[in-house]
């Protein structure tokens, strides 16, 4: 390690104290910058022989200890990457973003933007949903919808769901309680939490895809910038108000890193041209497909394509980078192992993992899988945030028939449950007709989604291990354990690469992870 890779004389190093957390180390983190100025010397450090904190001095504060030059970054942005359209420096600066009241359905659609962003959703299982606010249950009143013929029709759909999940937390509380008795061991506040994740695990199909949800969301300039595109070029009025209030807010933060968002801007004006001919073509032309019944309209997982050549490139893949020969080379090597030979190698790895958390190696990515998923939009919901893979659905509807949780099959509750879920579909059913990606709002969580995952076998490895925790939700639990069987069955060598997949049944599985997170706490605090 190279310390003191710079010499800063004691006024130097003064200012230089403000910015970065180091002045003497080659390793530093900076400080008490606007992104605008940390993005601008990254892309010109790559590009210069001084290091970074003597490029801030040069470039930025100058000689005589002037302000930060925070102009001189701007300057430098607009140039860049509004002129020469180097988007990859788009990425040198972030942004915290909070997006709060909004419905479930744009919540999905700004977590569909995967690349350089992190967002967090307000959770279903640990927060009630049956608060109101002056008066009013918290649902999106969507405007296309509230001025028209169908208006007191979804008022009082969603309404009535909320009435429902309210009145049957309370009774499936009680059934719960009863049905998973408190023991000595256990405290109360975790055998509480433990419940009511249950209970709202139970009923979060009630909530109208409406309910509002708050968003908190992390992310580079360049991840927000195709963010506020894609949401201000859609249909759905919600998600433009959404895009352009961010991109107002954004430009109080990252305003270089956004401008193109701008719906002034030409490459906007480009980018919406080209959105809106695709999807005409790509309307026109699923027009042309005959009403035929579909094949796979029951709930489950499928696997409707995979690699049959995929053990060969996944083997030969993870020796390529210990040897010198070619991966082609490495393949036909591969190819002519004996099975067991080759199982071997899978299964030498596979053991070594000690955890889940203990990444295989990047070989697996070789291996494709493609699943088509008829489940329900609570489930789609939870496995939509796995980003390291390609996915898309289908609007949302209720002709794929509805969830029913198991706990209350048999009881008084289940006819309210019933009642409430048919109800909500005879109204979207006149609604849809009209307005189908408006009728998208009134549909409970409950009703099952089309849509498939093209993923590969090392991010369905973490999928499989982290959904199948005892904890999980079940509907997504059974997903994560049916793709994983699946893969078995068409390449049962790759089986040791999911030791840990939970495929038991857990009927409280959220009380053992409460009490390990209990006394974890205090053994932090002994």
């Amino acid at each position: 390690m190279i310390e003191n890779y710079e010499d800063f004389n004691k006024e130097e190093i003064a200012v230089l104290d403000d910015y970065v957390t180091d002045v003497k180390s080659n390793v530093f983190g900076l400080k008490n910058l606007p992104e605008v100025v940390k993005g601008a010397l990254f892309s010109k450090y790559s590009r210069s022989s001084l290091g970074l904190r003597a490029l801030l001095l040069k470039d930025f504060i100058g000689d005589n200890d002037q302000p930060l030059d925070v102009k001189r970054g701007e300057d430098f942005y607009d140039r860049i990457l509004d002129g020469y359209g180097d988007d990859s420096i788009g990425e040198l600066g972030g942004a915290h973003l909070a997006i709060e009241g909004i419905s479930m359905i744009a919540a999905k659609a700004i977590e569909d933007a995967r690349i350089g962003g992190s967002p967090l959703e307000k959770s279903t299982r640990y927060v009630s949903f049956d608060k109101k606010k002056n008066g009013e249950y918290l649902f999106y009143r969507e405007p296309v919808i509230m001025a028209s013929e169908f208006r007191d029709d979804y008022i009082g759909v969603c309404n009535n769901l909320f009435e429902t999940y309210g009145e049957l937390i309370n009774k499936l509380t009680v059934v719960t309680e009863k049905k998973y008795p408190k023991t000595n061991e256990t405290s109360q506040s975790v055998y509480n939490t433990a419940i009511r994740a249950k209970v709202f695990d139970c009923l979060r199909g009630l909530l109208p895809s409406s309910a509002l949800t708050n968003v908190g969301l992390f992310g580079n300039g360049r991840f927000f910038e195709t963010l506020i595109k894609k949401l201000t070029s859609t249909n759905l009025s919600e998600l433009q108000d959404i895009g352009r209030k961010g991109l107002n807010q954004l430009n109080k933060i990252i305003p270089s890193f956004i401008r193109k968002g701008d719906e002034s801007h030409k490459h906007y004006k480009s980018y919406k041209n080209f959105i809106n001919k695709t999807n005409d073509y790509i309307s026109k032309a699923s027009k042309q497909i005959p009403p035929t019944p579909s094949s796979s309209n029951e709930n489950g997982v499928r696997l409707i394509d995979y690699d049959k050549d995929s053990l060969v490139k996944v083997v030969a893949a993870i020796l390529f980078s210990s040897t010198n020969h070619s991966l082609i080379d490495l393949q036909e090597y591969v190819r002519k192992l004996p099975p067991h030979e080759v199982e071997k190698i899978l299964n030498s790895i596979g053991n070594l993992r000690e955890g889940r958390r203990d990444k295989s190696p990047r070989g697996l990515e070789h291996a494709v899988f493609t699943f088509e998923i008829v489940s329900d939009f609570g489930a789609y919901r939870d496995l939509q945030r796995h980003r390291m893979l390609t996915q898309e659905r289908q609007l949302l509807n209720c002709d794929l028939g509805y969830y029913v949780p198991e706990e209350i099959l048999g009881t008084e509750m289940e006819k309210q449950y019933r009642n409430a879920i048919e109800v909500a579909k005879k109204a979207y059913d006149r609604i849809s007709k009209k307005f189908p990606e408006e009728g998208q709002y009134i549909v409970p969580m409950a009703y099952n989604i089309r849509w498939y995952f093209c993923v590969n076998l090392r991010s369905l490895q973490w999928l499989c291990e982290l959904r199948s925790s005892p904890h999980g939700h079940i509907t997504y639990r059974k997903i994560a354990q049916s793709m994983a069987h699946q893969v078995f069955e068409v390449t049962p060598e790759f089986k040791t690469f999911f030791k840990f997949v939970n495929f038991d049944g857990c009927d409280l599985g959220r009380l053992n992870h409460e009490i390990q997170s209990e006394n974890k706490k205090k053994r932090q605090n002994a």
